[in-house]
């Protein structure tokens, strides 16, 4: 049980005529469920609530067909059936003692509307605030205005109906059709909703309001703000405004739920913001108002959530992506399991599989979006009927969730791995520049493994198909991950690079050896996602010249998906790395790098480095694999997973692991996939 030192954490918070039981705060997030996957989406959420938190909040539901983000999988609130499924959401939540909060919202200019097909919405006729999508919303008159409120007021209805304990007015994020009106950089109106920011807030009163006689005594309103904005013309921040808006409205909701803006600042990854980064621009509004006042900052340390409500900088502790990492984190303190936390790493693959408009994954919590789907929980692993001997060869992120895995359901396991340390690729990158917080994936893994009984662990020890043999195990599972290509076959290119045996050339496995590189370096990154822009800052934070070539328009492409790219970019600008896309290495000749254009192919002229770094594609490594198969080994007895049957991602990593062991326990493979949103009868 707790020691004592956390039960602030667990004392019940008044918010308007609701309780929560406890400061735990699941904030509203997507999940990458569309309408259309309501009972994915119930899951999930449920296991929070089971979890232990106070307070779980679903995902942004719009409230009309006004408003549509088009390619991204949100809910939809628009009528009386989105209102009956999301009531058994409501339903699901309550019947493990949490409140259930609803986010309603009106997109304005950030709707795309190209499914419904009617204009967006602003205070101002412009471009919506997605450059690259052709569509301009329309100006709205008065009567626009009143139909809004309207609207709105009837989404509140349909949530009192529904059974939602805590109603959002939604104003953050720059994805808001009020934040627009409050905005001076979207808001050029010269009637009683524009002009002076009493003007600008008008709107946001008045639906505060709307919502509030709406509700009544039935439910808590929110409002959730971005009360600080990071936009170089009229940002909202303390000083600029900040202040006389809360002054304006202290008073009037239930709750302030506060962050900032836009989206990429508010979910930054922990390569740019450490834990807690948004107190300083959020931690202020807590004076200004006698309501509870919620604050999010990828908080996982108990320690640090309890000194922020004994200063009384915040009242409830909010968490989307932590409460994605480890639904159970308010259970595990209640308990006193603070290690047992599964700390989110900061990542932001949860962010990128929502953007690519899918279900959600996590690194760290390899059973997200799996719960309806799978029956995935991350807790409750199923005890094996006839438990028995597993060897995992490999102690990657791999090989340690699948003993992990295997461990719990009661098999001894045996992990091998013929490094002097566990996490293979994980300890690695870990020690990369800004990837520190990575280590949390073997961390916990490898805390958990140490305190098991029935887990033996040998390191630096090469296993061979004999000795795999003489260990005579029921199940062996090979994890024994990849290596990085030296030929400079990647993402763009199939054929090997000619002339590389002309110039030193590395590769990232060097880097992590500690191979000492020569003073100049091109970084040639046909891979795409985070490693090349890791590598260029790592090396020019050592003090190398470092030219970083990409044969894409864009440097760093995936991370745009992680909500990183723009921040990548600038960092290694100010680090004075020659960044080149669009450029494709061709060939080396007599030292000479050639440049062509990547999508014409037009000479660029040669680039003279002491040496290339090539982060391009990986190969298997199988061969252990193979020799354990072509030994005569019984193939059904043999589980190959991770990088070593296709190099991927950490959290591919993980996933692999944890899905080859819940086979092994004997659990079925199949994936309930369809779902029939308009038959209730169908949602369980």
């Amino acid at each position: 049980m707790s020691d004592g030192r956390y039960d602030i954490l667990f004392e019940p918070v008044k918010i308007g005529p609701v309780t929560a039981r406890n400061r735990f705060y699941a904030a509203p997030h997507a999940t990458g469920h569309s309408p259309l996957q309501p009972n994915g989406s119930i899951a999930l959420r449920e296991t929070k609530a089971r979890g232990g938190w106070g307070v779980v909040a679903n995902q942004l539901s719009e409230i009309d067909p006004s408003s549509s983000l088009s390619n991204l999988p949100v809910d939809t609130f628009w009528d009386g059936q989105d209102m009956r499924l999301q009531s058994r959401l409501a339903e699901r939540i309550h019947a493990h003692g949490a409140l259930a909060a609803i986010e309603l919202g009106h997109s304005g200019l950030r709707s795309r509307n190209l499914s419904t097909g009617v204009p967006p919405l602003a205070p101002t006729g412009l471009p919506i605030l997605k450059p690259e999508v052709p569509v301009q919303a329309r100006t709205m008159d008065l009567a626009d205005i009143r139909a809004f409120r309207r609207m709105h007021r009837d989404a509140a209805l349909r949530a009192r109906e529904a059974g939602f304990d805590i109603v959002y007015v939604y104003a953050s994020h720059d994805a808001s059709l009020l934040t627009n009106f409050l905005s001076r950089r979207t808001n050029f109106r010269t009637d009683e909703y524009g002009g002076s920011l009493e003007n600008r807030a008008r709107l946001l009163r008045e639906v505060i309001e709307d919502t509030r006689e709406a509700v009544g005594d039935r439910c808590a309103v929110a409002v959730r703000l971005a009360i600080h904005e990071f936009y170089a013309d009229h940002p909202l921040t303390r000083t600029n405004e900040g202040e006389d808006l809360m002054a304006m409205l202290a008073e009037l909701p239930d709750l302030w739920d506060v962050n900032v803006s836009g989206w990429s600042r508010d979910s930054s990854s922990s390569r740019f913001e450490d834990e807690g980064f948004q107190e300083q621009y959020t931690g202020w509004v807590k004076s200004f108002t006698s309501k509870p006042v919620v604050g999010i900052g990828r908080y996982t340390s108990p320690d640090r959530m309890a000194s922020l409500v004994r200063k009384g900088v915040y009242d409830l502790i909010a968490a989307a992506r932590p409460s994605i990492a480890d639904p159970y984190l308010p259970r595990k303190i209640a308990e006193g399991r603070i290690d047992d936390i599964r700390e989110c790493i900061g990542c932001n693959v949860c962010v990128a599989m929502d953007g690519y408009s899918i279900q959600i994954k996590c690194t760290q919590n390899p059973t997200i979006s799996e719960e309806w789907r799978r029956g995935w929980d991350p807790e409750d692993i199923p005890a094996a009927e006839t438990p028995g001997e597993v060897l995992v060869v490999g102690a990657g992120p791999t090989g340690l969730e699948s003993a992990l895995v295997l461990a719990r359901a009661g098999h001894q396991v045996t992990l091998v791995d013929r490094r002097k340390e566990l996490g293979g690729r994980v300890a690695e990158e870990s020690r990369l520049a800004s990837l520190s917080a990575w280590g949390r994936v073997r961390d916990y893994r490898a805390y958990q493994l140490r305190q098991m009984a029935n887990v033996n662990i040998y390191l630096d020890s090469d296993m061979t198909a004999e000795g795999i043999a003489a260990v005579g195990a029921d199940h062996v599972v090979i994890a024994t991950g990849a290596s990085w290509r030296r030929d400079g076959v990647g993402s763009t290119r199939y054929t090997p690079i000619p002339g590389l045996d002309q110039i030193p050339t590395f590769t990232p496995d060097d880097i992590f050896a500690g191979v000492a590189l020569p003073h100049s370096v091109l970084i040639y990154d046909d891979e795409h996602n985070y490693m090349g822009g890791v590598l260029a800052e790592h090396l020019a934070r050592a003090g190398h010249a470092v030219t970083l070539v990409c044969p894409l328009p864009v440097i760093s492409s995936w991370t745009n998906f992680t909500l990183e790219q723009p921040r990548i970019v600038g960092r290694l600008h100010g680090l004075a790395v020659d960044m080149r896309p669009r450029q494709q290495l061709a060939a080396i000749t007599a030292g000479e790098v050639h440049l062509v254009a990547a999508d014409t192919g037009a000479e660029l002229g040669a680039l003279h480095p002491d040496a290339i770094l090539l982060v391009t594609a990986m190969s298997a490594d199988d061969a252990l694999l193979q020799a354990l198969l072509a030994s005569g080994a019984d193939p059904a007895r043999i589980h190959a997973a991770g990088d070593c049957v296709a190099p991927g991602t950490i959290q591919a990593a993980t996933f692999a692991g944890h899905r080859i062991a819940r086979k092994i326990n004997g659990e079925p493979e199949g994936i309930r996939q369809r779902e029939a949103p308009l038959l209730l009868a169908e949602i369980n």
